[in-house]
């Protein structure tokens, strides 16, 4: 879990509010019965009830924040992280091409676009999410490597999409690993998520079948008194450090440039990822102090073992009484520095999650690992390399699946998803 950190979502009080006349869809403004007074009579106590209707009331602007579909890059990458998450893989199913492809990404991206906007699903609607607003759905979609091969477009399959290497750490279950289509859906409201999902789910019919699909969350916006890193399940802030879209070289370190190679990559990026199970038992036992550590920060602020607060640069030569480094060697945010990795930097945009229980009570708890990235050979891949040789984190999670995406650049209005690569 390299020590990086994206920008937190807007509390409710900073977002702009929705307006009754702004023109909201059917899903903006919340149903109104007429609410009923208790009316206390002074003569006699006579008791007696009057009602009278309630006004429209606007969503909330938690309910009302909207990401755009049609851009540059695709939704789901530089907004801040989310309440809910889910993330799901397909395979093609036998017979099934580069037609059929086209054809179910071209319904995706209709589908998503709506939902995206707060509107309905464009067929046989759910009705789940028919109170809610856009909630700042995004719906992002990626190829895995055996798509290519799939549908006869092995020529165009990127070199930065080969397969990652194996690493020491990996427990990883191929089952629920890969595949040969991605799917990202975040929001701040969990039946608008799951409405999402669904509407996906069908609208892939006979084309594409699940392969695996994995439910996540966040700290919901507005629940801390300001905008802050997020704290993973460890209790950690997870995150600092994360490149933001407001350095300089941003899109370089992130999105392939317009002239990069394959063309219809152009604006896109990579996603890794990761299911990272935390043996949280193992874990809370440690002290306060030794798991500080392990990671080489506070868990009060996230600030730095050699001083200052979460922002101040850590001082790596710093040492103690003893001459011992304050920042241990071993301690994960020393070693997943990008400027200790030749530069190396992704950004990360993880969701925690919790699938119950094993057979001795050990939480099946972790962390939906994902990070985007130019080039995976140079963000993800020399950063895990270098946590595989010595990470004081290691004996405290598992990766237990994995996988790499290639996810194009945005539509543009009256396009799909992949469009280039598929049509081109």
């Amino acid at each position: 879990m390299p020590d990086q950190s994206i920008p937190e979502a807007r509390t409710s009080a900073e977002l702009p509010q929705a307006s009754p006349s702004s023109g909201l869809s059917r899903r903006a403004l919340l149903g109104t019965a007429g609410a009923t007074g208790l009316v206390l009579g002074a003569a006699g106590g006579a008791v007696g009830y009057a009602a009278a209707p309630a006004s429209a009331t606007p969503l909330t602007s938690v309910g009302s924040d909207r990401a755009m579909f049609h851009g540059k890059h695709q939704p789901g990458i530089t907004e801040g992280l989310q309440a809910c998450g889910h993330l799901v893989a397909f395979d093609l199913v036998a017979g099934a091409g580069r037609k059929q492809a086209a054809a179910l990404l071209r319904r995706w991206s209709t589908t998503a676009e709506r939902l995206m906007a707060g509107e309905p699903a464009p067929h046989d609607d759910t009705d789940v999410a028919r109170d809610a607003g856009p909630s700042s759905l995004t719906i992002t979609f990626g190829f895995g490597y055996s798509f290519f091969g799939r549908t006869g477009l092995e020529k165009q399959r990127p070199a930065a999409l080969d397969p990652l290497p194996d690493f020491s750490s990996d427990h990883v279950d191929k089952a629920r690993s890969d595949g040969d289509l991605w799917v990202q859906i975040g929001a701040n409201d969990g039946l608008v998520a799951f409405h999402a999902l669904r509407a996906i789910q069908k609208d892939a019919g006979s084309a594409a079948r699940v392969r695996w699909q994995m439910n996540g969350f966040n700290r919901t916006p507005g629940a801390t008194a300001h905008p802050m890193t997020a704290r993973n399940l460890m209790g950690q802030l997870d995150g600092t450090r994360n490149p933001k879209p407001t350095d300089a070289d941003f899109d370089q370190r992130i999105f392939v440039p317009a002239s990069g190679e394959p063309a219809w990559m152009a604006n896109g990026s990579y996603a890794v990822v990761r299911r990272i199970r935390m043996l949280l038992d193992d874990w809370e036992k440690l002290s306060v102090p030794a798991q500080e550590a392990v990671i080489g920060r506070r868990k009060s602020n996230g600030a730095p073992l050699s001083g200052g607060d979460e922002t101040t640069p850590m001082d790596l030569e710093k040492t103690d009484a003893k001459g011992d480094y304050v920042v241990p060697l071993n301690a994960h945010s020393r070693i997943t520095r990008p400027d200790k990795n030749g530069g190396a930097a992704m950004l990360r945009r993880p969701f925690s999650y919790h699938d119950g229980f094993d057979a001795d009570g050990a939480p099946d708890a972790g962390l939906l690992f994902i990070c985007w990235q130019a080039d995976p050979l140079r963000g993800f891949v020399p950063v895990q390399r270098k946590l595989d040789r010595g990470d004081a984190l290691s004996p405290f999670i598992r990766h237990e699946a994995s996988g790499l995406f290639a996810v194009p650049g945005g539509a543009a209005k009256g396009e799909y998803v992949g469009q280039r690569l598929l049509e081109g």
